[in-house]
């Protein structure tokens, strides 16, 4: 079968397609034949930086859709054909991946495989972040960082339909600034934000502001929340040395901050992961978010998809058509 793999860290140029063995599912995990594989950040990362890599050569991508090939030992819940969506700890773009049974979902009804691969990691991500970790309450306010990106898109969707009296989006252009309303986005940031989130408040400043940027802009959307406002980050696409809040950021408007990462709760509690998971793509199959692949590459094109994410110049969902 076809695999792109790392043997080094560096640019797209390093992403190789090679011809390797079909893996076979273990104990608890099912193998599947891929349709689509979603292009996420954190592939960029892993590619150019070692970012949850545990040794070279490495095969990334964190997500696909397909059917189910093979099923492992203690599997029954998941039968040979089903097409599924599944998280997976890398190896997605490739013709044939493995994941662990309890990160592999059903395809919900009406909803195609093309559209099942943005599902696994953009979804439930955006959904813990309004819902089970932002705790968004009607009639507040949100700021998103990143909103024409994946979770931006289904950030801002969410964000509207549990009742956000508005929701702001920082962008790094003119252009997805207006890709950006057309998904929920009341008034969006090109750039620097801090001072345009206050006036548009009337100085009081959002309730719920999610960052996946860390480093300065970490700092910036702190600074942009109200009295009892809650941050939280979901990624550190900076590369900034990790944050650190104490009392003289958070007790004088009695402030809180939150973290998310889908990988790291897809390992210490899946259970968890997989009804947050479900909650998360009924909202596709009833048309509350829509979530738009706006690129699509061939497998042996992964590296064109990484150039095209890493100029910062794309929106919505890329994928690898397998």
């Amino acid at each position: 079968m076809r695999a792109v793999e790392i043997q080094e860290y560096g640019g797209p140029e390093v992403l190789k397609v090679v011809e390797t063995e079909v893996p076979e599912p273990g104990p608890g995990q099912v193998s599947v034949d891929v349709a689509y594989a979603g292009v996420n950040f954190a592939d960029l990362k892993a590619r150019a930086e070692g970012y949850r890599v545990p040794s070279l050569p490495f095969r990334p991508g964190l997500e696909v859709s397909g059917r189910v090939r093979a099923v492992g030992a203690g599997v029954t819940d998941l039968t040979v054909g089903q097409e599924v969506t599944a998280l997976t700890e890398g190896g997605a773009y490739a013709d044939v991946a493995v994941a662990n049974a309890v990160t592999v979902f059903p395809v919900p009804a009406g909803v195609d495989l093309r559209t099942a691969a943005t599902l696994p990691t953009v979804l439930p991500t955006a959904y813990a972040l309004v819902n089970a970790v932002g705790r968004l309450q009607p009639g507040e306010t949100v700021l998103v960082q990143g909103a024409a990106g994946g979770i931006g898109t289904v950030a801002g969707q969410l964000a509207k339909a549990a009742g956000a009296g508005a929701v702001y989006g920082v962008v790094s252009s003119a252009a997805k600034a207006a890709y950006a309303r057309e998904y929920g986005y009341d008034e969006v940031f090109v750039g620097d934000f801090e001072a345009g989130v206050r006036e548009a408040t009337g100085g009081r400043g959002v309730d719920l502001a999610l960052d996946p940027v860390g480093g300065d802009t970490f700092r910036a959307s702190l600074a942009s929340l109200a009295v009892f406002g809650r941050l939280v980050s979901f990624g550190n696409a900076s590369s900034a040395p990790a944050w650190s809040v104490g009392q003289p950021e958070l007790y004088p408007s009695a402030v809180s901050v939150g973290g998310f990462s889908i990988l790291t709760l897809a390992k210490t509690a899946p259970a968890e992961l997989r009804t947050l998971a479900e909650r998360a793509f009924a909202t596709v199959a009833d048309g509350t978010v829509t979530l738009p692949v706006t690129a699509e590459f061939g497998l042996e094109e992964a590296a064109e998809a990484h150039r095209l994410m890493g100029a910062r110049t794309s929106t919505g969902k890329l994928l690898l058509r397998v």
